[in-house]
């Protein structure tokens, strides 16, 4: 069988290169996001204005518990991506059996601990009585979704990492379509299917995140793509000592991280919801389109994050600094393009989420025309610590982050709120984001970042791999 494309990112043009793999990273984006749209509409037009606000809430914990998990993921694919940058399948077996194995083990226990705090995070949130119920009946199955959903996110990640950014597009939009298409079915119900309000919503995540995940394993195994784990090797999933500790290391302040980003939105989203549930609703519609604005971004960040991880593992240095000039550049041409149609077209798609209700859509567009172009320049922090975190330089980043979204912005949301009430939330954002990118610039230029490096495969890990007799130092692994 034919194998898709995994592309070889230390040579070729630079700008090619990224764009050819940023686009179908960017299109697995939109198609989340599409998702995630779609299933707030069908919320929003069956369910209501408190449905929608339930699950702006609930959205924002789910967040919080992907956190504590996902920096793993993040410090195994730049593992990941260095080990093919030298042409080495063995290790990216070996790194992706020890975050399994890890990963796994965090997800359940995350979902557990989840599924116990959750009336308490929701109260101390203060959500909303009317919102309250409906919250905690959509938490109580998402939090079963997200151990499938963990583990393919993970496995995602790392096809990236060998340079393949097309098969997870295909699966993305496999669990798309299967969430997407039941979600008005459970959620109204159909024939034999009862009614299940936005439970169903929750379940229909559920079934489409376990139909991706097996969907993906027999892609995965069926093209022998570089991360599968046969025969002896599956003996990878019980994590390598080495290994974990270096993804322990490096990936708790990559989880932290998104920590720090989750729990300032839990503080906004405290902020918010002390001006009611038309508030509330708008900002949850407005953080819908800014989930388009990001995804440029995003998607710039992970293809400059996989292309410098693997020219750092190949000890091209020369093309690092390159890729990070491209990477800005490509940035501020997607993002900018895309924040200034959303902005014009905002009152236009702030109704699919919002209804014909005048008053929330008036808050909201007030809110995106405040906050939105700042996400211009989240990208160009975005793209700087791509880069940086992909030599393994963690802990400046996360200190500049913690900065920008404390100090900064819920400094300025909460000392300005007396004077101008909830616009002072709104203006926190462009505050953390220029913060953030001018601190992200110098630490880039003057940090020190390229001393810091990721530990090559333990000597272990090559011993054994010979006496086992796997495949090594192979550009692609044999069947």
């Amino acid at each position: 069988m034919a194998r898709p494309p995994q592309r070889d990112l230390t040579t070729g043009p630079i700008g090619r290169t990224l764009l050819l793999f940023a686009l179908p990273t960017l299109g697995s984006s939109i198609l989340q996001s599409l998702n995630g749209s779609i299933n707030a509409i069908w919320i929003g037009q069956f369910l209501g204005e408190r449905a929608l606000a339930a699950t702006t809430n609930a959205n924002i914990i789910m967040f919080l518990l992907i956190a504590a998990v996902f920096g793993f993921g993040m410090a195994a694919t730049i593992l990941i991506g260095q080990a093919m940058g030298r042409r080495d399948v063995e290790t990216v077996r070996r790194t992706l059996g020890t975050a399994l194995g890890l990963f796994g083990g965090l997800s359940i226990v995350t979902v557990i601990i989840g599924l116990l705090a959750a009336p308490a995070i929701l109260r101390l949130l203060a959500t909303p009585a009317e919102v309250y119920p409906l919250a905690l009946d959509y938490l109580r199955i998402i939090f079963i979704a997200m151990v499938p959903g963990f583990l393919t996110v993970l496995l995602t990640m790392a096809l990236r990492g060998t340079g393949d950014s097309i098969t997870p597009l295909k699966f993305m939009a496999l669990g798309s379509v299967v969430d997407v298409g039941l979600n008005p079915l459970l959620i109204r119900g159909v024939g034999p299917i009862p009614a299940m309000g936005i439970g169903g919503s929750a379940t229909a995540t559920l079934i489409a995140n376990g139909v991706s995940l097996v969907a993906l394993l027999l892609y995965i195994y069926g093209r022998d793509l570089p991360i599968r784990l046969r025969g002896a090797e599956l003996g990878y999933i019980r994590p390598n000592s080495a290994l974990l500790r270096t993804i322990l290391v490096k990936g708790v302040p990559m989880g932290l991280q998104m920590l720090v980003v989750s729990t300032s939105a839990l503080a906004m989203i405290g902020l918010v919801n002390r001006y009611g549930t038309s508030t509330t609703a708008a900002y949850g519609a407005a953080n819908q389109l800014w989930t388009y604005v990001q995804m440029p971004a995003m998607a710039v960040g992970a293809a400059v994050s996989a292309m410098a991880a693997q020219n750092i593992g190949a000890g091209a240095w020369d093309r690092v600094g390159r890729i990070t000039r491209v990477g800005i550049l490509t940035n501020l041409a997607l993002t900018g393009g895309l924040v200034v149609l959303l902005t014009l077209l905002d009152r236009h798609v702030l109704w699919l989420f919002l209804g014909r209700d005048p008053g929330a859509i008036d808050i909201a567009v007030r809110i995106n025309w405040i906050a939105g172009w700042s996400f211009v320049l989240f990208g160009v922090s975005m793209v700087l610590s791509a880069i940086v975190r992909a030599n393994g330089s963690v802990i400046g980043p996360l200190v500049i982050l913690a900065v920008a979204m404390f100090p900064l912005r819920l400094g300025l949301a909460t000392g300005l709120e007396g004077r101008l009430g909830s616009d002072a939330i709104w203006w926190s954002f462009p505050a953390g984001s220029v913060g953030s990118m001018l601190m992200m610039i110098g630490f880039y230029l003057h940090g020190g970042w390229r001393r810091t490096r990721m530990p090559a495969v333990p000597h272990e890990c090559e011993e054994s791999a010979l006496a086992e007799g796997q495949p090594t130092g192979k550009a692609m692994p044999v069947g």
